[in-house]
Protein backbone atom coordinates (compact mmCIF):
# COMPACT_ATOMS: atom_id res chain seq x y z
CA UNK A 1 0.00 0.00 0.00
CA UNK A 2 1.09 3.53 -0.51
CA UNK A 3 -0.07 7.12 1.16
CA UNK A 4 -1.90 9.10 -1.29
CA UNK A 5 -1.04 12.35 -0.49
CA UNK A 6 -3.16 15.58 -1.65
CA UNK A 7 -0.47 18.19 -1.23
CA UNK A 8 0.87 19.85 1.48
CA UNK A 9 -2.00 19.73 3.98
CA UNK A 10 -3.39 23.32 4.78
CA UNK A 11 -2.55 23.60 8.57
CA UNK A 12 -6.29 23.95 9.44
CA UNK A 13 -6.48 20.61 8.63
CA UNK A 14 -5.37 18.94 11.97
CA UNK A 15 -6.95 20.23 15.28
CA UNK A 16 -5.76 19.37 18.82
CA UNK A 17 -7.99 18.18 21.27
CA UNK A 18 -6.75 17.55 24.71
CA UNK A 19 -8.09 16.15 27.90
CA UNK A 20 -12.19 15.60 27.24
CA UNK A 21 -12.12 12.06 26.32
CA UNK A 22 -11.06 9.84 29.42
CA UNK A 23 -10.76 6.44 30.17
CA UNK A 24 -13.05 5.85 33.36
CA UNK A 25 -10.59 3.82 35.32
CA UNK A 26 12.99 8.21 -4.28
CA UNK A 27 12.63 7.37 -7.95
CA UNK A 28 10.59 5.20 -10.19
CA UNK A 29 13.09 2.21 -9.61
CA UNK A 30 13.07 2.95 -5.64
CA UNK A 31 9.13 2.48 -5.66
CA UNK A 32 9.83 -0.61 -7.63
CA UNK A 33 12.32 -2.28 -5.24
CA UNK A 34 10.48 -0.94 -2.05
CA UNK A 35 7.47 -2.64 -3.59
CA UNK A 36 9.01 -5.85 -3.87
CA UNK A 37 9.08 -4.99 0.18
CA UNK A 38 5.88 -3.75 1.24
CA UNK A 39 4.11 -5.86 3.88
CA UNK A 40 0.20 -6.96 2.31
CA UNK A 41 -2.32 -5.03 4.18
CA UNK A 42 -5.15 -7.57 5.55
CA UNK A 43 -8.59 -6.45 5.87
CA UNK A 44 -11.50 -8.14 7.73
CA UNK A 45 -15.12 -7.29 8.35
CA UNK A 46 -17.26 -7.71 11.08
CA UNK A 47 -20.45 -8.98 11.62
CA UNK A 48 -21.69 -5.19 12.65
CA UNK A 49 -19.54 -3.38 9.75
CA UNK A 50 -16.58 -2.43 11.69
CA UNK A 51 -13.32 -2.55 9.29
CA UNK A 52 -10.59 -4.08 10.75
CA UNK A 53 -7.34 -3.30 8.49
CA UNK A 54 -3.60 -3.86 9.62
CA UNK A 55 0.10 -4.37 7.72
CA UNK A 56 2.71 -6.53 9.87
CA UNK A 57 5.96 -5.46 9.28
CA UNK A 58 7.45 -7.17 12.21
CA UNK A 59 9.13 -4.01 14.45
CA UNK A 60 8.85 -4.22 17.84
CA UNK A 61 6.51 -1.16 18.31
CA UNK A 62 3.31 -0.52 16.44
CA UNK A 63 0.49 1.84 16.47
CA UNK A 64 -3.36 1.56 16.76
CA UNK A 65 -5.53 3.32 14.90
CA UNK A 66 -10.04 4.12 15.55
CA UNK A 67 -10.64 6.50 12.72
CA UNK A 68 -14.41 7.53 13.29
CA UNK A 69 -10.05 10.23 15.69
CA UNK A 70 -3.29 13.47 18.20
CA UNK A 71 -4.00 14.78 22.19
CA UNK A 72 -0.66 14.80 22.91
CA UNK A 73 -0.98 13.07 26.38
CA UNK A 74 0.22 9.83 27.96
CA UNK A 75 -1.82 7.26 29.30
CA UNK A 76 -0.65 6.34 33.38
CA UNK A 77 1.71 3.84 31.80
CA UNK A 78 4.63 5.56 29.89
CA UNK A 79 5.41 3.03 27.24
CA UNK A 80 1.93 3.87 25.70
CA UNK A 81 1.06 7.47 24.17
CA UNK A 82 -2.38 8.22 23.18
CA UNK A 83 -3.58 10.91 20.74
CA UNK A 84 -6.45 12.03 18.44
CA UNK A 85 -6.80 14.77 15.86
CA UNK A 86 -10.22 15.79 13.63
CA UNK A 87 -10.23 17.37 10.56
CA UNK A 88 -13.09 18.42 7.81
CA UNK A 89 -12.84 14.60 6.68
CA UNK A 90 -12.84 12.07 10.15
CA UNK A 91 -12.27 11.72 13.92
CA UNK A 92 -8.94 9.81 14.99
CA UNK A 93 -7.75 8.06 17.88
CA UNK A 94 -4.43 6.48 18.10
CA UNK A 95 -2.14 4.72 20.43
CA UNK A 96 1.65 3.82 20.02
CA UNK A 97 3.44 0.85 21.77
CA UNK A 98 5.22 -1.78 21.78
CA UNK A 99 4.05 -4.61 20.17
CA UNK A 100 3.31 -6.82 23.27
CA UNK A 101 1.39 -3.93 24.42
CA UNK A 102 -1.11 -4.22 21.65
CA UNK A 103 -3.83 -5.70 23.73
CA UNK A 104 -4.02 -2.79 26.45
CA UNK A 105 -3.58 -0.33 23.74
CA UNK A 106 -6.71 -1.83 21.52
CA UNK A 107 -8.68 -1.92 25.28
CA UNK A 108 -7.84 1.77 25.63
CA UNK A 109 -9.02 3.25 22.53
CA UNK A 110 -12.49 0.79 22.75
CA UNK A 111 -12.93 2.52 26.69
CA UNK A 112 -12.02 6.20 25.06
CA UNK A 113 -14.48 5.56 22.29
CA UNK A 114 -17.41 3.97 24.20
CA UNK A 115 -17.24 4.39 27.81
CA UNK A 116 -15.70 7.99 28.06
CA UNK A 117 -16.96 9.77 31.22
CA UNK A 118 -17.97 12.72 29.76
CA UNK A 119 -17.52 14.77 33.12
CA UNK A 120 -18.89 18.60 33.55
CA UNK A 121 -15.43 19.27 35.49
CA UNK A 122 -13.46 18.00 32.05
CA UNK A 123 -15.73 19.32 29.50
CA UNK A 124 -15.52 22.64 31.02
CA UNK A 125 -12.05 22.63 31.15
CA UNK A 126 -11.82 21.31 27.40
CA UNK A 127 -14.39 24.33 26.80
CA UNK A 128 -11.24 26.58 28.28
CA UNK A 129 -8.69 24.81 26.23
CA UNK A 130 -10.60 25.51 23.29
CA UNK A 131 -11.62 28.46 23.23
CA UNK A 132 -7.86 29.68 23.84
CA UNK A 133 -7.21 27.26 21.10
CA UNK A 134 -9.18 29.49 19.10
CA UNK A 135 -7.31 32.58 19.79
CA UNK A 136 -4.15 31.09 18.52
CA UNK A 137 -5.82 29.93 15.32
CA UNK A 138 -6.45 34.05 14.94
CA UNK A 139 -3.13 34.80 15.01
CA UNK A 140 -1.61 32.15 12.23
CA UNK A 141 -2.60 33.14 9.34
CA UNK A 142 -2.45 30.51 7.36
CA UNK A 143 -4.98 28.74 8.82
CA UNK A 144 -7.22 31.92 8.96
CA UNK A 145 -6.68 32.33 5.49
CA UNK A 146 -7.55 28.30 4.83
CA UNK A 147 -10.73 28.97 6.88
CA UNK A 148 -11.80 32.16 4.70
CA UNK A 149 -11.17 30.26 1.37
CA UNK A 150 -13.40 27.17 2.65
CA UNK A 151 -16.32 29.60 4.17
CA UNK A 152 -16.55 31.79 0.58
CA UNK A 153 -16.05 28.38 -1.93
CA UNK A 154 -18.08 26.02 0.35
CA UNK A 155 -21.11 29.02 1.51
CA UNK A 156 -23.66 27.92 3.13
CA UNK A 157 -22.32 23.99 3.29
CA UNK A 158 -20.67 22.47 5.63
CA UNK A 159 -17.73 21.92 4.41
CA UNK A 160 -17.76 26.13 4.47
CA UNK A 161 -17.74 25.21 8.66
CA UNK A 162 -14.54 25.85 10.65
CA UNK A 163 -13.59 22.87 12.33
CA UNK A 164 -13.77 24.55 16.02
CA UNK A 165 -16.98 26.06 15.02
CA UNK A 166 -18.54 29.41 16.39
CA UNK A 167 -17.67 30.82 19.30
CA UNK A 168 -20.94 30.23 20.32
CA UNK A 169 -21.43 26.55 20.75
CA UNK A 170 -18.30 26.30 22.47
CA UNK A 171 -19.50 28.35 25.15
CA UNK A 172 -22.85 26.76 25.12
CA UNK A 173 -22.15 22.71 24.26
CA UNK A 174 -23.11 20.78 26.73
CA UNK A 175 -22.85 16.82 27.84
CA UNK A 176 -25.89 15.82 26.31
CA UNK A 177 -25.23 17.10 23.28
CA UNK A 178 -21.54 15.16 23.35
CA UNK A 179 -23.50 11.94 24.31
CA UNK A 180 -25.85 12.54 21.45
CA UNK A 181 -23.33 13.20 18.95
CA UNK A 182 -21.73 9.61 20.34
CA UNK A 183 -24.46 7.55 20.02
CA UNK A 184 -25.49 9.45 16.39
CA UNK A 185 -22.42 8.43 14.95
CA UNK A 186 -20.23 5.66 16.57
CA UNK A 187 -21.29 3.08 14.51
CA UNK A 188 -19.44 -0.20 13.44
CA UNK A 189 -20.02 0.90 9.49
CA UNK A 190 -18.64 4.17 9.97
CA UNK A 191 -15.36 3.29 11.73
CA UNK A 192 -11.88 1.47 10.92
CA UNK A 193 -9.90 -0.24 13.44
CA UNK A 194 -6.56 0.48 11.76
CA UNK A 195 -3.01 -0.92 12.88
CA UNK A 196 0.87 -1.03 11.70
CA UNK A 197 4.36 -2.26 12.88
CA UNK A 198 4.88 -5.07 14.37
CA UNK A 199 1.14 -6.47 14.65
CA UNK A 200 -0.24 -9.90 13.78
CA UNK A 201 -3.89 -9.39 11.86
CA UNK A 202 -5.68 -12.51 13.38
CA UNK A 203 -4.78 -11.16 17.26
CA UNK A 204 -6.08 -7.39 15.61
CA UNK A 205 -9.58 -9.33 14.64
CA UNK A 206 -10.13 -10.97 18.47
CA UNK A 207 -9.37 -8.07 19.50
CA UNK A 208 -11.47 -5.86 17.68
CA UNK A 209 -14.66 -8.78 18.24
CA UNK A 210 -13.77 -8.28 21.81
CA UNK A 211 -13.86 -4.88 22.51
CA UNK A 212 -15.55 -3.13 19.80
CA UNK A 213 -18.37 -6.27 18.59
CA UNK A 214 -20.86 -4.47 20.47
CA UNK A 215 -20.99 -1.70 18.68
CA UNK A 216 -24.45 -1.01 16.80
CA UNK A 217 -24.24 -2.59 13.25
CA UNK A 218 -27.14 0.57 11.76
CA UNK A 219 -26.44 3.86 11.17
CA UNK A 220 -29.14 6.22 10.82
CA UNK A 221 -27.68 9.84 10.94
CA UNK A 222 -27.91 12.54 8.94
CA UNK A 223 -26.80 12.23 5.25
CA UNK A 224 -24.71 15.33 4.59
CA UNK A 225 -26.33 17.17 1.07
CA UNK A 226 -23.45 17.94 -1.71
CA UNK A 227 -21.44 20.88 -0.77
CA UNK A 228 -21.38 23.15 -3.94
CA UNK A 229 -18.06 24.72 -5.16
CA UNK A 230 -18.75 28.61 -5.74
CA UNK A 231 -16.35 30.86 -7.50
CA UNK A 232 -16.32 33.39 -4.96
CA UNK A 233 -13.38 35.65 -2.45
CA UNK A 234 -13.35 36.89 0.86
CA UNK A 235 -10.70 39.87 1.28
CA UNK A 236 -9.78 41.20 4.56
CA UNK A 237 -8.05 44.04 4.50
CA UNK A 238 -5.33 45.10 6.98
CA UNK A 239 -2.13 47.55 6.01
CA UNK A 240 -0.76 47.45 9.15
CA UNK A 241 0.60 43.65 8.63
CA UNK A 242 3.72 43.44 6.69
CA UNK A 243 2.89 40.59 4.42
CA UNK A 244 -0.40 39.58 2.35
CA UNK A 245 -1.34 35.88 2.79
CA UNK A 246 -3.47 35.02 0.08
CA UNK A 247 -5.13 31.85 -1.39
CA UNK A 248 -6.84 30.81 -4.53
CA UNK A 249 -8.53 27.48 -5.96
CA UNK A 250 -10.56 26.10 -8.08
CA UNK A 251 -13.02 22.86 -7.66
CA UNK A 252 -11.02 19.70 -7.41
CA UNK A 253 -12.53 16.44 -7.20
CA UNK A 254 -13.11 13.69 -4.48
CA UNK A 255 -11.25 10.83 -3.19
CA UNK A 256 -12.38 8.11 -5.38
CA UNK A 257 -12.54 10.07 -9.07
CA UNK A 258 -10.22 8.70 -11.25
CA UNK A 259 -9.11 12.89 -12.53
CA UNK A 260 -7.41 12.88 -8.75
CA UNK A 261 -4.14 10.88 -9.47
CA UNK A 262 -3.49 13.80 -12.66
CA UNK A 263 -4.51 17.15 -10.55
CA UNK A 264 -1.89 15.33 -7.83
CA UNK A 265 0.57 15.44 -10.46
CA UNK A 266 -0.56 18.91 -11.43
CA UNK A 267 -0.13 19.64 -8.15
CA UNK A 268 3.50 18.32 -7.81
CA UNK A 269 4.17 20.00 -11.22
CA UNK A 270 3.30 23.23 -9.29
CA UNK A 271 5.24 22.59 -6.07
CA UNK A 272 6.20 24.74 -3.09
CA UNK A 273 8.83 27.43 -2.17
CA UNK A 274 9.99 29.32 0.20
CA UNK A 275 12.85 31.74 0.22
CA UNK A 276 15.05 29.43 2.88
CA UNK A 277 15.45 27.05 -0.37
CA UNK A 278 17.37 29.34 -1.92
CA UNK A 279 18.50 27.33 -5.47
CA UNK A 280 17.90 30.37 -8.12
CA UNK A 281 17.68 28.58 -11.75
CA UNK A 282 18.60 25.23 -10.89
CA UNK A 283 14.75 25.29 -9.09
CA UNK A 284 13.09 22.40 -11.22
CA UNK A 285 9.83 24.24 -10.61
CA UNK A 286 9.24 27.43 -13.52
CA UNK A 287 6.94 29.15 -10.77
CA UNK A 288 9.82 28.34 -8.08
CA UNK A 289 11.97 30.19 -10.67
CA UNK A 290 10.04 33.21 -10.71
CA UNK A 291 9.13 33.87 -7.46
CA UNK A 292 13.18 33.04 -6.73
CA UNK A 293 14.58 35.28 -9.62
CA UNK A 294 11.80 38.10 -9.12
CA UNK A 295 11.77 38.09 -5.24
CA UNK A 296 7.64 37.74 -6.17
CA UNK A 297 6.97 36.23 -2.59
CA UNK A 298 8.42 34.56 0.66
CA UNK A 299 6.95 31.50 -0.08
CA UNK A 300 4.27 29.11 -1.63
CA UNK A 301 2.56 26.25 -1.41
CA UNK A 302 0.53 24.36 -3.89
CA UNK A 303 -2.51 22.18 -2.66
CA UNK A 304 -4.83 19.45 -3.79
CA UNK A 305 -7.49 18.58 -0.63
CA UNK A 306 -9.63 16.40 -1.20
CA UNK A 307 -13.21 15.21 0.34
CA UNK A 308 -16.17 12.62 -0.40
CA UNK A 309 -17.45 14.56 -3.79
CA UNK A 310 -15.57 17.31 -4.18
CA UNK A 311 -11.74 19.37 -3.33
CA UNK A 312 -9.92 22.22 -3.31
CA UNK A 313 -6.66 22.82 -6.27
CA UNK A 314 -4.67 25.90 -5.63
CA UNK A 315 -1.92 27.42 -4.30
CA UNK A 316 -1.31 29.81 -0.78
CA UNK A 317 0.72 32.73 -1.30
CA UNK A 318 2.95 35.23 1.55
CA UNK A 319 3.93 38.23 -0.42
CA UNK A 320 5.46 41.52 -0.15
CA UNK A 321 2.27 44.33 -0.59
CA UNK A 322 4.45 45.42 -3.75
CA UNK A 323 4.31 41.84 -5.13
CA UNK A 324 1.01 40.76 -4.76
CA UNK A 325 0.01 41.46 -8.30
CA UNK A 326 3.00 39.86 -9.89
CA UNK A 327 2.29 36.71 -8.22
CA UNK A 328 -1.06 36.23 -8.69
CA UNK A 329 -0.13 36.51 -12.43
CA UNK A 330 2.68 34.77 -13.22
CA UNK A 331 0.15 31.67 -10.91
CA UNK A 332 -2.06 31.64 -13.69
CA UNK A 333 0.27 31.72 -16.16
CA UNK A 334 1.89 28.91 -14.73
CA UNK A 335 -2.14 27.47 -14.24
CA UNK A 336 -2.47 28.12 -18.05
CA UNK A 337 0.93 26.50 -19.03
CA UNK A 338 -0.20 23.41 -17.41
CA UNK A 339 -3.85 23.61 -19.32
CA UNK A 340 -1.74 24.22 -22.88
CA UNK A 341 1.87 23.66 -22.92
CA UNK A 342 3.18 21.32 -20.45
CA UNK A 343 6.19 18.96 -21.46
CA UNK A 344 6.33 15.24 -21.44
CA UNK A 345 9.81 16.14 -19.45
CA UNK A 346 8.52 17.92 -16.55
CA UNK A 347 5.53 15.40 -16.38
CA UNK A 348 8.28 12.94 -15.80
CA UNK A 349 10.04 14.81 -13.06
CA UNK A 350 6.42 15.58 -11.49
CA UNK A 351 5.44 11.77 -11.44
CA UNK A 352 8.78 10.71 -10.35
CA UNK A 353 8.71 12.94 -7.37
CA UNK A 354 5.00 12.10 -6.61
CA UNK A 355 6.35 8.61 -5.91
CA UNK A 356 9.23 10.00 -4.18
CA UNK A 357 7.13 12.04 -1.61
CA UNK A 358 4.52 9.04 -1.14
CA UNK A 359 7.49 6.81 -0.23
CA UNK A 360 8.96 9.31 2.05
CA UNK A 361 5.91 9.95 4.01
CA UNK A 362 5.51 6.23 5.10
CA UNK A 363 8.06 6.73 7.31
CA UNK A 364 7.52 4.46 10.68
CA UNK A 365 4.01 3.06 12.27
CA UNK A 366 1.96 5.73 13.11
CA UNK A 367 2.19 7.65 9.45
CA UNK A 368 1.49 3.58 8.03
CA UNK A 369 -1.45 3.73 10.61
CA UNK A 370 -2.79 6.76 9.47
CA UNK A 371 -2.76 5.85 5.67
CA UNK A 372 -4.31 2.75 6.11
CA UNK A 373 -7.24 4.22 8.32
CA UNK A 374 -7.40 6.95 5.64
CA UNK A 375 -7.28 5.03 2.67
CA UNK A 376 -10.00 2.80 3.95
CA UNK A 377 -12.33 5.27 5.10
CA UNK A 378 -11.92 6.93 1.54
CA UNK A 379 -11.83 3.90 -0.93
CA UNK A 380 -12.89 1.08 1.61
CA UNK A 381 -9.70 -0.68 0.42
CA UNK A 382 -5.51 0.22 0.52
CA UNK A 383 -4.75 0.94 -2.79
CA UNK A 384 -1.26 -1.35 -3.43
CA UNK A 385 1.79 0.70 -4.34
CA UNK A 386 2.21 -1.14 -7.59
CA UNK A 387 -1.74 0.03 -8.48
CA UNK A 388 -0.79 3.35 -7.40
CA UNK A 389 2.63 3.57 -9.59
CA UNK A 390 0.82 2.53 -12.79
CA UNK A 391 -1.52 5.12 -12.62
CA UNK A 392 0.83 7.58 -12.01
CA UNK A 393 2.92 6.31 -14.92
CA UNK A 394 -0.24 6.28 -17.35
CA UNK A 395 -0.33 9.77 -17.31
CA UNK A 396 1.46 12.19 -19.76
CA UNK A 397 1.09 15.46 -20.80
CA UNK A 398 -1.97 15.20 -22.93
CA UNK A 399 -2.97 13.87 -19.85
CA UNK A 400 -2.15 16.54 -17.45
CA UNK A 401 -3.34 19.39 -20.24
CA UNK A 402 -6.74 17.59 -20.71
CA UNK A 403 -7.30 17.84 -16.70
CA UNK A 404 -6.25 21.23 -16.17
CA UNK A 405 -8.28 21.89 -19.26
CA UNK A 406 -10.97 20.59 -17.60
CA UNK A 407 -10.62 21.57 -13.81
CA UNK A 408 -8.67 24.64 -13.73
CA UNK A 409 -8.89 26.61 -17.76
CA UNK A 410 -11.72 29.66 -17.84
CA UNK A 411 -13.03 28.06 -14.34
CA UNK A 412 -14.42 30.78 -11.34
CA UNK A 413 -11.90 30.32 -8.52
CA UNK A 414 -12.58 31.04 -4.91
CA UNK A 415 -10.09 33.33 -3.11
CA UNK A 416 -9.08 33.92 0.36
CA UNK A 417 -7.12 37.10 0.79
CA UNK A 418 -5.72 38.48 3.99
CA UNK A 419 -3.38 41.45 5.10
CA UNK A 420 -1.55 44.59 2.67
CA UNK A 421 -3.66 43.87 -0.07
CA UNK A 422 -4.80 46.78 -1.73
CA UNK A 423 -2.50 45.56 -5.15
CA UNK A 424 -4.51 42.51 -5.75
CA UNK A 425 -6.46 42.47 -8.47
CA UNK A 426 -9.84 42.82 -8.17
CA UNK A 427 -11.98 39.17 -9.07
CA UNK A 428 -12.64 39.97 -12.36
CA UNK A 429 -9.50 40.70 -13.64
CA UNK A 430 -8.64 37.44 -11.75
CA UNK A 431 -11.23 35.63 -13.18
CA UNK A 432 -10.08 37.24 -16.53
CA UNK A 433 -6.71 35.63 -16.37
CA UNK A 434 -8.13 32.22 -15.97
CA UNK A 435 -7.61 31.78 -19.61
CA UNK A 436 -4.98 33.31 -22.17
CA UNK A 437 -6.80 36.88 -22.94
CA UNK A 438 -6.36 38.75 -19.98
CA UNK A 439 -8.41 41.78 -20.29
Amino acid sequence: GASLPSGREPADEQRRSRGLFRRKRGSTQAVSQVDLNVPETKVTNLDNGLRVASEDSGLITCTVSSASAQVAEESDDRTLKLGNNNNRKAIKYYAKAFSKDLPRAVEILADIIQNSTLGEAEIERERGVILREMQEVETNLQEVVFDYLHATAYQETPLGRTILGPTENIKTINRGDLVEYITTHYKGPRIVLAAAGGVSHNELIDLAKYHFGKLPARYSGETLLPCHFTGSEIRVRDDKMPLAHIAIAVEAVGWSHPDTIPLMVANTLIGNWDRSLGGGMNLSGKLAQMACQGNLCHSFQSFNTCYTDTGLWGLYMVCEPGTVSDMMRFTQLEWMSLCTSVTESEVNRAKNLLKTNMLLHLDGSTPICEDIGRQMLCYSRRIPLHELEARIDAIDATTIKDVCMKYIYNKAPAIAAVGPIEQLPDYNSIRGGMHWFRP
